[in-house]
């Protein structure tokens, strides 16, 4: 006995049946292989197509009990075994049985008769059905067969993170989000806003605060919105890790961006400037921080203005002391001079020799070489050296803030001005 054509097809089709709307519908095809000798025996014909009109009605327990009679004669052909193999992937699939609709799947993609797109979107079907039902452990396996076969896919990349995440491997969802992330990067494309969105909720999960900040830093890089720096700013600031001679440029960094907004705060950091030797800092950010209204109009301004008072004494003081202060530095094998006194003098207006003794600086082994390269950047930044401070920043590197702060600062400067 033989199926007509437009039955064959039917069952073919049937099989591919995608049972998301995500996946598209296979349209009907005969297997290559459809020869002369492709043909069912009334044994194994007539329950397949009671199989068939049960499945048009719905009834999935009546089909796949005819699909099991079929199987359960004797002697099949390769041609039977294959064709219901398709009925019990379309029954299976149909009824939401996802062990059995994969397992038909199986002997469907390792035939012959299969066509090599037929395959790809077997596997997609797979794959995707296992999603939908929530089988997120066998979803996985799924997913990452058919991205080894077919390819990358993004639909189906983006599925493989959200199966890791939702059965809370949150390990694996942020490995693989990372990775497509990486690859749109190094294609020179922007990243959705979705997957970083969702990188960082996975680091955020895994409480790895440190690869969360740097997934809001290329937030912040491709989208940037006051939301994502604000984030930053918090997540910088809770490192209990991050050095304390850091805390400065990250005060810095809030009163940038606009985070900084209690007086407290400004006071704080304006100190925090005369402590690492560098008043004149100090005074240019009281400076600014009067212009814009932060200080001077609450009810702490004589507090403020007393303050002023002592940093613009000890600004004079050190910018008195900068010739003695140089040889010094350049006599010692402390780097630490160097860099201060290297500083100083850029705030003064000696930018070129001010630069040129940090270099100095840089090269007797600072205890924190990533901070004071940070450092030498700023001062580049704060002398007018927009570009090469970018170039610098770049070079930043290391955990708990360094790094970190180099890139946003990165992010500020070259920002289109509005």
């Amino acid at each position: 006995m033989r199926f007509p054509r437009c039955s064959r097809a039917l069952l073919a089709a049937s099989s591919l049946l995608a049972v998301s709307s995500s996946v598209p519908v296979v349209g009907a095809w005969v297997a290559p292989a459809a020869q002369a000798e492709d043909q069912l025996s009334a044994k194994v014909g007539k329950p397949l197509q009671e199989a068939q009109t049960a499945l048009g009605a719905k009834n999935y327990a009546k089909a796949m009990s005819a699909v099991d009679a079929a199987d359960a004669v004797p002697g099949k052909t390769e041609y039977e075994k294959y064709t219901i193999a398709q009925m019990r992937a379309a029954v299976a699939a149909s009824s939401g049985d996802v062990p059995a609709a994969s397992k038909a799947y199986d002997v469907l993609i390792a035939s012959s008769r299969t066509p090599a797109a037929a395959k790809q979107q077997m596997l997609m079907a797979n794959a995707t059905m296992a999603y939908n039902a929530k089988d997120y452990a066998r979803a996985v396996p799924a997913i990452e067969r058919y991205l080894k076969i077919a390819g990358p896919n993004p639909q189906m990349q983006a599925l493989l993170v959200q199966a890791y995440y939702l059965q809370q491997d949150f390990k694996n969802a942020a490995r693989v989000q990372q990775d497509q992330i990486n690859a749109e990067i190094k294609a020179k494309r922007v990243p959705s806003e979705n997957q970083l969105q969702f990188l960082a909720t996975c680091y955020h999960q895994m409480k790895d605060a440190a690869n969360e900040t740097h997934a809001y830093v290329l937030l912040a890089k491709y989208y940037s919105k006051p939301d994502y720096w604000a984030m930053l700013i918090h997540n910088l600031a809770a490192d209990p890790q991050m050095p304390d001679a850091l805390q400065f440029n990250l005060e810095r960094l809030r009163m940038a961006t606009g985070v900084l907004k209690d007086p407290a705060d400004y006071m704080d950091m304006i100190e925090r400037a005369v402590q690492a030797g560098l008043p004149q800092l100090g005074l240019n950010l009281m400076d600014q921080a009067y212009a814009s209204g932060a200080l001077g109009k609450d009810a702490g301004a004589a507090r403020e203005a007393r303050l002023k008072a002592v940093v613009v004494k000890r600004a004079g003081e050190v910018k008195a002391s900068l010739p003695a202060d140089v040889a010094a530095a350049r006599q010692s094998p402390a780097a630490t001079l160097s860099l201060t006194a290297g500083y100083n003098l850029v705030l003064n207006g000696q930018v070129d020799e001010g630069l040129a003794l940090m270099r100095e600086g840089l090269k007797k082994n600072p205890a924190a070489p990533e901070g004071a390269k940070l450092q030498y950047g700023m001062a580049q930044m704060d002398g007018g050296r927009k570009d090469d401070a970018l170039k610098t920043f770049a070079e930043v590197h290391g955990d708990h803030g360094s790094q970190d702060l180099a890139q946003l600062w990165t992010l500020l400067v070259t920002k289109p001005a509005r």
